[in-house]
């Protein structure tokens, strides 16, 4: 036995410093300065690590964290979308979180967390980023001890009563975090099984380049990044300075392990294989270290235990064809800060909590599953996960061959959020439409198109309540579930609820939207935000929550995606996406 040290006892214990570990242990100290926190990490940082292309919902959490300055003063390309070409496409297609119109030339760094920047992300070299968010939490005043490896999980029962480290010092908390990643320490030893509920497979190689012309190029400061297919899989080409990027290849694993083919080999031939990556490298000189992983997406049967919690990739991982990796850790940082100073408050009942936390991060990374599968599914050597989109439907209650599942899907069968808003991946509905417009080859009309009459349906709903997190404090908003889904009065689906309770017609259900909205977006972000209530209502719609009619000679709601637009387009003489 190992007499207790007061030094070693903590309110929560952390195990990892990676971003999810950053993230709580900086949010439990901003909205609680009293509470002690320890992180306890086995490496020293700097190190590599894979994962550096951002998603824009990661920005309002390095600001809510204060530490946007501290990013934006390490300089990393600004990231305002993606390029792909994939499955059918050869010319490069552009994916924009922000309108071209609205990046001035010459973006000015450092910036600040306003205006366009809102709505863009970061590439960054994950030895310098994690480096900054984990001292940033030193100086939130958490106890950080890198170089400190955890070799056992002390236990009695479903409860952790302390955690051993090599030393043989044994530190103790109220709460403790596994935030370790891969390693997953805590969570294998309490016995999480994991669910590996999607049939992609795949497994990813990658290497760092560096190149002085690329810091001549225009895209030095606001960049995208770069997927491009190959016969066997596809690549990534992530700019992380002026002369530095990240190129990586995804393929089947199965495929690989029937190459016979050494990581290098196959690599390499990747590479080469794309022509505008091929051209790119052609004066650029690698690392000379070809790493690799499997990427294989899960996500576990239990995210908490009675004095434990998982969080980031060891609660689950998603393919990267989204690059939603950061985004799902910072996210799930975030709620469980939130989670455990509400518990420790006694501001709503511990097992609500527990269960609000679950359900959010397992719905999360199983949305981002779903649409992987539906990207890799217009890939030619990804066929058979076509097949998946039926799964998807029916797992959600719904019984349809594969071209109406395919259809339902690009119709607003994806929401990863739970605060009443409709979107997935970073990207709004209409987007999604516009992606899965060039993947299916056809229109995609809107299911509230030239419709006159709206009626709120909730008909077999079980009503509850989800959480909205705001400066620390999670208050509770009314919710309805049917099967799979949820309806929430919070954000834009509050506001269609409550204009339809008001009319079922569609000039006065827009009125009321448009004055709720007026004093909250000046100018022309009102037009912005009636577009996005347009979607939140489409989803609705498609989900049941509301059922539509059009009635001849009535007022009727006009809506479509176009093939082009402002935030999705082909590259065809713009000069927007070359590599």
């Amino acid at each position: 036995m190992v007499a207790a040290n007061p030094q070693n006892a903590f309110d929560v214990a952390i195990i990892g410093g990676g971003p999810a570990g950053s993230t709580l242990g900086t949010l439990l100290r901003k909205y609680d300065p009293e509470k002690r926190v320890v992180i306890l990490e086995k490496e020293r940082f700097p190190r590599d690590h894979i994962g550096e292309s951002q998603l824009p919902a990661i920005a309002a959490v390095l600001q809510e964290m204060g530490v946007w300055e501290k990013i934006e003063a390490a300089n990393f390309p600004v990231k305002i979308g993606a390029t792909y070409t994939w499955g059918k496409t050869v010319e490069p297609w552009v994916f924009q979180f922000v309108p071209t119109d609205l990046v001035p030339a010459d973006v000015p760094r450092p910036g600040k967390y306003e205006g366009w920047r809102v709505q863009t992300a970061f590439q960054v070299d994950r030895a310098i980023y994690d480096k900054v968010l984990l001292d940033h939490t030193r100086t939130m005043g958490v106890d950080v001890r890198e170089e400190t490896p955890v070799s056992e999980i002390m236990l009695d029962g479903d409860r952790v009563t302390g955690l051993r480290l090599a030393s043989g010092e044994v530190i103790t908390a109220k709460h403790y975090v596994d935030a370790s990643g891969n390693a997953a320490i805590l969570r294998r030893r309490m016995g999480v099984e994991c669910d590996i509920p999607t049939a992609l497979k795949n497994v990813a190689f990658w290497d760092y380049w560096e190149c002085d012309d690329w810091a001549k190029e225009s895209d030095v400061k606001a960049t995208r990044v770069h997927i491009r297919s190959v016969p066997f899989g596809w690549l990534w080409f992530i700019r992380l300075s002026p002369t530095r990027t990240s190129i990586g290849l995804v393929c089947p694993g199965e495929y690989y392990k029937k190459s016979g083919k050494r990581p290098e080999q196959i690599y390499h031939e990747a590479v080469q294989a794309e022509k505008t990556i091929a051209a790119k490298v052609a004066n650029a000189k690698s690392r000379g270290k070809v790493e690799g992983t499997t990427d294989w997406s899960f996500v576990v049967t239990r995210t908490a235990g009675e004095n434990w919690w998982l969080v980031g990739e060891t609660a689950g991982f998603a393919d990267p064809i989204l690059a939603a990796g950061l985004t799902i850790t910072h996210a799930g940082g975030r709620e469980l800060a939130y989670t455990i100073l509400a518990a420790d408050r006694g501001e709503h009942d511990v097992e609500w909590l527990k269960q609000r936390y679950h359900d959010l991060q397992t719905k999360r990374v199983r949305q981002h599953m779903k649409f992987a599968e539906y990207w890799y599914s217009a890939n030619g050597i990804f066929e058979d996960i076509r097949e998946n989109c039926v799964k998807i439907a029916h797992e959600a209650g719904m019984k349809l061959d594969p071209a109406e599942a395919f259809r339902w899907l690009s119709q607003g069968g994806l929401n990863d959020d739970f605060q009443g808003q409709a979107g997935i991946g970073g990207h709004d509905l209409a987007s999604m439409k516009q992606v899965m417009m060039r993947m299916s080859d056809g229109e995609l009309p809107w299911t509230i198109d030239n419709k006159t009459h709206f009626k709120l349906n909730l008909a077999g709903a079980k009503q509850g309540y989800i959480g909205i997190l705001n400066n620390g404090k999670i208050t509770k908003a009314r919710s309805y579930t049917r099967g799979k889904a949820t309806l929430a009065e919070a954000g834009f689906q509050g506001l269609i609820i409550e204009a339809l309770k008001l009319s079922d017609e569609a000039p006065r259900i827009l009125d009321h939207m448009k004055r709720r909205l007026a004093p909250h977006y000046p100018g022309q972000h009102l037009v912005v935000a009636m577009q996005h209530a347009f979607q939140v209502l489409e989803a609705m719609t498609n989900d049941y929550w509301v059922l539509v009619e059009g009635r001849q000679g009535k007022p009727a709601i006009r809506v479509s995606t176009p093939a082009e637009g402002a935030y999705i387009y082909s590259d065809a003489g713009k000069g927007h996406a070359a590599l």
